[in-house]
Formats: C-alpha cells, structure tokens, sequence
C-alpha cells in the first residue's frame, strides 16, 4: 500500500488487488505476460516502438469507439471537440463565484463544481447526461441518451445553449439526434470525471500546500503518480511482432504509464510526491511520461483539462481546505479511470 507523506502525517493509498499485484510484481519489469494473450510493457522504448507500429484504430481510441455499432467519423468527433473547447473558455471566461464551496467528499464535489459550470444552465435533458450516476451501468447511460432524444423540443430563444447542445439539436431524425446525444455525454461526462479524479489525487497526495508552489506542478506530479488514464491498449497486430520475441501473433499488448511513472530508471524518488521537480523536467518530452498518451496521439481535450483543474485548485487553495484529519487511508477501484474513491475535503 503507497504511503505519502505530507505536512507531518502519512497517507495510504489502498489500490484494487490486481493494480497491487501490477505495482508490486511487475513495477521494474520492461514487458511482462499477464494473461495468456496478454503482454504488459512499461519500458518506453518498448512502449515507443509498440505505439510507432501502427496507427491506433477506433475502438482502442474513445473518442472514435462506434456507438451501437454507429461509427465516429474524425470530422464528426474533431465537431464535438471544438464545441467542447468553445464551453470551456466560455465557462472559465466566467468571475469564480465567490459564494462556491467544494468542500465534501471528493471527486463527487469537484464533478459537481465542473457540470454546473460547464453545464449547469443547459436544459436538464443535456444536463443529466454528465452525471456520476449513469456511470452505473451502460444501460442507464442509454436511457437517459434515448429517452432525452425522443422527448427533446427546441429551447426558447433566449435559453441558454451551449455549442455541444447545439450540435444535438441541429441532428436531422431522431437516430441522428440519440447518436448526437451520446457524444454529447462522451465528450461533456469524461472532462468532468478526468479533470475532478486528477485534482483528488492531487489533494491527497499534498495538501495543503506551500504558496509558492505553482498549480502546474502540482498537477504534473499528481498526474505521474496516479494518472486517470492508467493503461493504452493495442490489440493483436502482426506489426508488434518484431518489437520483442516474446509477443505473439495472438497477443493484446497493454502498456502501462502508471508503471513508467515510477520507474527509478527515470525519476528519482519515484515514490515521492514532489511537485518542484518539474521546474526541471520537460512533460512532454520525459522518458515513459505518458498521462495523456503518446506524441502522436494525444488526447485531445489536454489543453482543456489544465485549466479546469487549476480553477478547482484555485478555489480549494483559496478556502484553506484540507484533508480531514482523521482519513488517513483512500482506496483505488479497478475501472478504466484511475480515480480515488472518496476524500473528504473540510474547513479548518
């Protein structure tokens, strides 16, 4: 169990048992098997070369997997995106309102902060599609996206709308409009789940913090030790044959940032949660620092992510919020995103 420490105590991150296993048994391996048709690789050459071999294709790729079977054009998922980004600074271009409070458990409070001002005066079928809820279960995701299509009318003129929402209601049919209606989720729901997940670990891993040190370090450095996007995943290609002898013709290959991350070949005190080490180091060019994918395919809401997360951190920064003195523990579910699962934020 990751113990950190900082401002005197010790906190204990708790990981699910097969990540335990992955940290513990394979932490300095540079490629490893972990299912019979399965390779594990955290060495970056072998990672750079595995990436290098071919272009990623849709379904290894969410922002482009095929919705019920329906696929993502680039053209299509390039829209979505720009709308996105276009909230987001209409959003941050917004005064912090004085009277927020995120304060409570976390990531549940930072979500919420991210869908209200994002989202929050959108109409409530748009809006329910970027709740925690519906990560549930798949079904309840696609309920809440045909149900919102089939009932959902034009806004009044003078209704707020933003440009995701705006892409919806330009759809032509209802199948048109549940297909557009999903993306709205895909693209809306993961910011809010990556950018509150990233400023979680930040908190437990080092608030408070010392004034002078910078937003952008802190979240370089939470994102090495516990990167929401923890895993890439290729699936069997003969191009990865001649990266290692050890893969087969038959293997998926699943490559590991949350291990390249800690490397001691490549950091020093990997362990160690220590945000000023990247008044040195280059984040896009560091050995194995993959947070948001390789160089040629790196996640395109990046440039958004930063941002929204500083303004999280300005306003738990700006309230003199802590970790409630009497958690000392914080478990890690397995799921596709790395995120804590529940810290308790308090005034002191």
């Amino acid at each position: 169990m990751p113990m950190h420490r900082t401002g005197g105590s010790t906190r204990a991150v708790e990981f699910a048992p097969r990540i335990a296993e992955l940290l513990s048994r394979y932490g300095d391996a540079p490629l490893f098997r972990l299912e019979p048709d399965t390779i594990g690789i955290a060495d970056p050459d072998l990672m750079n070369a595995v990436l290098s071999g071919r272009p990623a294709n849709e379904h290894e790729r969410p922002t482009f997997k095929p919705v019920q079977g329906r696929s993502v054009t680039r053209t299509e998922a390039s829209a979505f995106m720009q709308a996105l980004g276009a909230d987001v600074r209409a959003a941050l271009q917004r005064p912090v309102d004085s009277a927020a409070d995120v304060s409570g458990p976390w990531p549940h409070a930072g979500h919420v902060y991210l869908r209200d001002l994002l989202f929050g005066r959108e109409h409530l079928r748009f809006r329910v599609l970027v709740d925690r809820r519906l990560e549930l279960t798949p079904k309840l995701t696609w309920a809440a996206v045909a149900s919102g299509a089939a009932v959902l009318g034009r806004p009044k003129s003078d209704e707020p709308l933003s440009k995701l929402a705006t892409l919806v209601l330009d759809s032509q049919n209802y199948r048109d409009r549940r297909h557009a209606m999903f993306l709205y989720r895909r693209m809306g729901a993961p910011m809010c789940f990556t950018v509150s997940a990233l400023v979680t670990s930040a908190l437990w891993l080092g608030a408070p913090f010392r004034d002078d040190m910078s937003n952008r370090n802190i979240l370089l450095e939470a994102l090495r030790l516990l990167p929401p996007s923890w895993n890439i995943l290729r699936v069997a290609s003969p191009e990865f044959l001649s990266v290692d002898e050890r893969i087969g013709p038959g293997d998926d290959i699943l490559l590991f940032p949350l291990l390249s991350h800690r490397n001691p070949k490549f950091w020093d005190d990997p362990e160690e949660f220590l945000p000023e080490r990247w008044d040195e180091l280059d984040s896009e060019n560091h050995p194995g620092y993959l947070p948001f994918g390789p160089t040629s395919e790196r996640c395109w809401a990046r440039h958004m992510v930063f941002p929204l997360a500083e303004r999280l951190l300005d306003l738990v920064r700006r309230d003199g919020l802590v970790v409630s003195p009497d958690q000392t523990k914080v478990k890690v579910e397995l799921g596709g995103l790395l995120e804590l699962s529940e810290v308790r934020m308090v005034r002191p």
